[in-house]
C-alpha cells in the first residue's frame, strides 16, 4: 500500500422527489469533504461547526464504513489516518448527510488500500450499508438517478442536464431522525393503492426524463408511500405546500425523511423571492440549491498547503 495524502469530496442529496421512495435522488451543491493524511493513529477533526459532535476515533462512522469495505476484501485493518472534516450538509435533515459520509467512508478505503474498485462496486456497496440507493447513488453519480437494489444487484439510470430550475430548500430548526420518520410508514398498502403509487412514482420518473417540471411539481405532491404518513412530524408542512405554491413553485416535496421540504423553481427566479421568505419563516433556512452534475470527487497527492476545503 503506497501512502498518500488525499481529498474526497461528495455532494449532499436529496431523495424520494415525492412517491420515488428509496428508489430516485438527485445530487445538489452542498458537499462533505475529508482530507486525509498518513498519521499515528486514527483521528477525525471537524473543522466546521455543523458536526461538531462526531466522534475523532475508530467509533466514527466513517472509519467504520471503512473497515467494513477493508474486511470485505481480506483486510484485517487498515493503517491509520488523519482526517480533517468539513461539511455544509446539516445533520438529520433530509439532505443525505448519511449517505455522503457512507460515500466518503468507502472511497476512503479504496485510496488507502488501492484497491480500484470500479463504479458499480462502490455503488453496490454503498447501497448494502444504506439498505437503499436514492442518496449513495447520486453523491457518487452526480445527476438525478432512477435506482432499484434488490440486495443483490443495483440497477440505475442517471439524468443529467437539470439545469433549468433551482432546488429551493426550507431548513428546519430541528432534526428528524430517519428511524422515527420509517417507523412512521405502514407495514402495507392496500393493491388498490399500491397501483395508484406506482402509477404516480411512474408519472414522476417520466415527468423527470422528459424535464416537464409543471408536471412534475403536481405530480409529487400526490404521493401516497411516505409524505402523508411523515407531514405530522412537520408543523407547517401543508402551510408551506400552498404557500410556495402561490409563490411560482411547480411544486414542493419532502426532501428524504424530512424535515426538510424543497420547493421546485424555474431558474433564477427564486432569488428576487428569497428575502420575502425568510421575512415570513424566520425560523427556516432557505437555500437555494442547484444539482451537482459531478458527483464524488477525488484529489491525490494534496500537500499540506493545498489543504483547504
Amino acid at each position: 500500500m503506497n501512502q498518500k495524502c488525499f481529498r474526497i469530496k461528495v455532494p449532499a442529496s436529496t431523495s424520494n422527489i415525492g412517491p420515488g421512495f428509496d428508489s430516485i435522488g438527485i445530487a445538489l451543491n452542498l458537499f462533505f469533504t475529508i482530507e486525509c493524511s498518513p498519521g499515528e493513529q486514527w483521528c477525525f477533526i471537524q473543522k466546521d461547526d455543523n458536526n461538531r459532535h462526531m466522534p475523532e476515533g475508530k467509533d466514527n462512522l466513517i472509519y467504520q464504513t471503512a473497515l467494513f469495505v477493508a474486511h470485505k476484501f481480506g483486510f484485517t485493518s487498515l493503517p491509520p489516518y488523519h482526517c480533517d472534516v468539513f461539511s455544509d450538509i446539516p445533520i438529520a435533515r433530509g439532505l443525505g448527510s448519511s449517505g455522503a459520509v457512507t460515500v466518503a467512508g468507502v472511497e476512503l478505503a479504496n485510496q488507502i488500500l488501492d484497491l480500484d474498485l470500479p463504479m458499480k462496486s462502490k455503488l453496490l456497496i454503498a447501497s448494502e450499508l444504506e439498505g437503499h440507493p436514492d442518496n449513495v447513488v447520486p453523491s457518487f453519480l452526480g445527476g438525478c438517478v432512477v435506482a432499484y437494489y434488490n440486495r443483490k444487484d443495483l440497477y440505475y439510470v442517471k439524468k443529467n442536464q437539470m439545469n433549468t430550475v433551482d432546488f429551493v430548500s426550507a431548513i428546519p430548526n430541528f432534526e428528524l431522525k430517519t428511524k422515527m420518520a420509517r417507523e412512521a410508514l405502514p407495514k402495507t398498502l392496500s393493491f388498490l393503492n399500491s397501483i395508484e403509487g406506482s402509477a404516480i412514482a411512474n408519472m414522476c420518473t417520466a415527468a423527470i426524463i422528459q424535464e416537464d417540471y409543471a408536471m412534475l411539481g403536481e405530480i409529487m405532491e400526490m404521493d401516497l408511500f411516505h409524505q402523508p404518513f411523515r407531514k405530522q412530524f412537520i408543523p407547517h408542512f401543508d402551510e408551506l405546500v400552498g404557500y410556495m405554491r402561490a409563490e411560482g413553485a411547480y411544486g414542493t416535496f419532502l426532501s428524504g425523511a424530512g424535515p426538510t421540504m424543497i420547493s421546485i423553481f424555474k431558474k433564477h427566479e427564486s432569488k428576487l423571492l428569497l428575502e420575502g421568505w425568510k421575512e415570513k419563516y424566520p425560523n427556516i433556512r432557505w437555500k437555494i440549491l442547484n444539482v451537482e452534475e459531478e458527483g464524488m470527487k477525488v484529489e491525490v497527492n494534496v500537500s499540506s498547503a493545498q489543504k483547504t476545503h
